[in-house]
């Protein structure tokens, strides 16, 4: 029988609930159980594929092109799954299918209500990934702060579903917030208690409360909390600041988080995180240190790159090494001396994904820069097509190149739509998903993947024009990968330079702590050689 785990918060947002719920997944895959993570959001969002990244952070894609939160991303890199589509759920998908059903008479002309109608449909979609997976134990994270008018629908969800599946199958996990009153040298225990009794009068008795803090709890604190949330003293369970997400799942099995979790669903398993400590041995001993220009438009909010910026630290490790970003806000690169000013120190350049045109201009003398200095650069998505655009410009001479996205009148226009993408609605022309890309032998793509044949993930409306292909690669531009199926560049690199290489795909959604992305793992290389020369 399938166990189930679900996990809320209290008190404030941002205590980290995608983070314990993927320390969680690590914790049982290391037991030998198969494990699958999933994350409900309240917000009335269909998904977050057009949300504004400086407001909700990055878009995860998965291998089915479904565009997720980013806590999916972190159950990835936990636990080394392939999630997808039905891995996420919001309100506004939820409420889409119930509206839909409705006007298709689904409902035999019955009044449509919250309950039991739009929960019945989050309880479906909550089993959904039984049916799919035949998995040991789902692991599901309610997105927002217990209390919120939005979430009620899903609270109401989780409780009923006991009644469903058995409540010996399921566990109740709060995840909520101790705060410290400096001044004072005291915690407050009544935010946590309150808290739980705003989700006991939903219904709800969690089995493990987790406290998130930045202080030791003592035995005497503990056992209070454990005597006025209901729950046995070994199921109130500290979550301290760690140095690093990665010690989490090390801190929480030392606490006890995954005896209770089993003791709570009546599994006999002990946890193996040998090969996780190790990883994160290294991650701690560094033995170099790299500097990483990380030059984009959506910088304010470091979220906006998470998984860029965690396939740099997992390209880190690899080389045994610690990974420094200096956050590089493109608009600011208005000119050549600005650019070299500003990027002189950094061993290596990265250049994600982005949309729109604010920005560019600043991208492409970046590439310029690193072209002409030798200094290693990795663009993606938006940033290996900066590559093309720099290299037509002041390599073949054509200086209006650009992309349509930016200038729809420019005479060279180097990355454009495809034919059969215009006229299409917005979010109708994306390449999502993973997709095949055939590799040329000799090339950086190569040397890092060791293969001819590789699939990466993609999220982008605009290709490289092939009208323009013959007379780029004449010039030297290196087409080191290929779509096969539509015959799309997936790589470019550049000619006697030690590494400079754009991917139109997204290998940071498959890059993991103990097994970097080849891409980044080479990079990374690179700019530790860069930086010994």
């Amino acid at each position: 029988m399938t166990k189930y785990i679900f996990i809320t918060g209290g008190v404030v947002s941002g205590l980290g609930k995608g983070i314990a719920a993927a320390s969680i997944g690590l914790i049982l895959k290391s037991c030998g159980l198969k494990v699958v993570n999933q994350k409900f959001d309240p917000y009335l969002n269909i998904d977050p594929g057009t949300m504004n990244p400086l407001q909700h952070g990055e878009v995860f894609v998965t291998d089915d092109g479904a565009e997720t939160d980013l806590d999916l991303g972190h159950y990835e890199r936990f636990t080394d799954a392939v999630l997808s589509q039905s891995n996420n759920t919001t309100s506004g998908r939820v409420y889409e299918t119930v509206l839909r059903n409705e006007r298709e008479g689904k409902y035999q002309g019955g009044t449509v209500q919250v309950i039991p109608n739009v929960t019945d449909e989050i309880l479906r979609r909550m089993l959904l990934s039984t049916k799919e997976t035949n998995a040991d134990v789902i692991i599901t994270e309610i997105g927002g702060t217990v209390g919120e008018i939005e979430s009620l629908p899903f609270i109401e969800a989780i409780r009923q579903i006991k009644y469903e599946v058995g409540e010996e199958n399921c566990c109740y996990i709060h995840l909520t917030l101790i705060p410290y009153m400096e001044k004072a040298h005291e915690i407050k225990t009544k935010p946590t208690q309150h808290s739980v009794k705003e989700l006991q009068a939903l219904g709800i008795q969690p089995n493990i409360v987790m406290l998130r803090t930045e202080v030791r709890l003592d035995e005497a604190t503990r056992e209070k909390i454990a005597l006025f949330c209901n729950v046995e003293s070994d199921s109130v369970i500290q979550n301290l600041n760690a140095k690093s997400i990665y010690e989490v799942p090390l801190n929480m099995e030392k606490e006890g988080l995954g005896k209770a979790v089993c003791k709570a669903l009546g599994i006999k398993a002990e946890a193996h995180l040998e090969d996780w400590a190790k990883m994160v041995h290294v991650f701690e001993n560094p033995k170099k240190h790299v500097k990483i220009a990380l030059v984009g438009k959506y910088v304010a909010l470091h979220d906006a790159y998470l998984s860029v910026v965690e396939s740099l630290i997992h390209g880190g490790i690899a080389n045994e090494a610690s990974v420094e970003i200096d956050w590089v806000d493109s608009e600011e690169l208005t000119d050549d001396a600005t650019v070299e000013k500003r990027l002189c120190n950094a061993d290596g350049i990265i250049v994600p994904g982005g949309f729109g045109s604010r920005g560019i201009e600043g991208m492409i003398l970046t590439a310029k820069y690193a072209r002409t200095h030798n200094v290693p650069y990795f663009g993606i998505c938006l940033g290996m097509q900066i590559i093309v655009i720099e290299y037509a410009r002041n390599v073949l001479g054509w200086k209006d190149a650009h992309s349509t996205e930016i200038d729809a009148n420019t005479s060279h226009p180097v990355i454009d739509l495809m034919p059969d993408q215009n006229g299409k609605i917005l979010g109708g022309t994306l390449r999502l998903g993973k997709f095949e890309c055939t590799v040329q032998p000799d090339t950086l793509t190569y040397k890092a993947y060791q293969s001819k044949t590789i699939w990466e993930r993609h999220r982008h409306r605009y290709e490289f024009n092939n009208t323009y292909r013959e007379d780029l690669k004449n010039a030297g531009l290196i087409i080191a990968g290929v779509n096969p199926e539509r015959d799309l560049v997936e790589v470019v690199e550049i000619p006697n330079h030690p590494w400079m290489l754009g991917g139109q795909f997204h290998p940071e959604f498959k890059s993991r702590p103990n097994k970097a992305g080849p891409l980044f793992r080479d990079f990374i290389k690179a700019s530790i050689i860069h930086q010994e020369r």
